[in-house]
């Protein structure tokens, strides 16, 4: 999925401002791929910040690897893991981009949205790049754990629900 067409119909940069990304941040990137989106986010979070670029397949990681070190990016880490046991610390994120990868068969939300929310921060977001039209964002909103804040440069964003402010109230 590498190309200039590629490039041309769908700008990474442009798509990661939609989705608020920013230097200092914490990002977690699920299901990598090429890493069309990988090396523009690492660009963009800058040396304070940093980039958990996650895959289950080890070819991605490779290729992925590649990039990184011929972009002379030292704040991404790759890693080899299903994005619903990401085996990263609680609350340490501060946006995860779910960019091409739902809707899908293999990424069950009933098991990736509590990872998701578990990983991020109080404050974090969730944000969603596809490629359906048809795609509802609903399907996050749904379970509560999420709320949807709006669409900018066709990236759909939403906020993490506090669960202990909830309990609380």
């Amino acid at each position: 999925m590498e190309s200039r067409l590629r490039h041309r119909f769908f700008d990474p940069v442009r798509s990661l401002k939609g989705a608020g990304i920013h230097s200092g941040q914490e990002v977690l990137e699920v299901g990598c791929g090429t890493g069309f989106f990988t090396i523009p986010a690492g660009a963009l979070v800058g040396d304070s910040g940093r980039i958990y670029a996650i895959d289950p397949q080890p070819l991605a990681i490779k290729g992925v690897a590649k990039k990184v070190r011929d972009a002379g990016l030292t704040n991404i880490r790759l890693i080899r893991t299903d994005a619903t046991e990401a085996g990263l610390a609680r609350s340490s994120i501060d946006l995860v981009l779910l960019f091409g990868v739902i809707p899908s068969p293999t990424l069950p939300l009933d098991r990736l949205l509590p990872e998701t929310h578990r990983l991020l921060r109080s404050a974090g977001s969730l944000s969603v790049w596809t490629l359906f039209p048809w795609w509802s964002p609903a399907s996050l909103a749904r379970g509560g754990l999420f709320v949807y804040v709006g669409k900018k440069s066709g990236v759909h964003n939403f906020r993490k629900v506090d669960q202990e402010r909830l309990v609380e109230k």
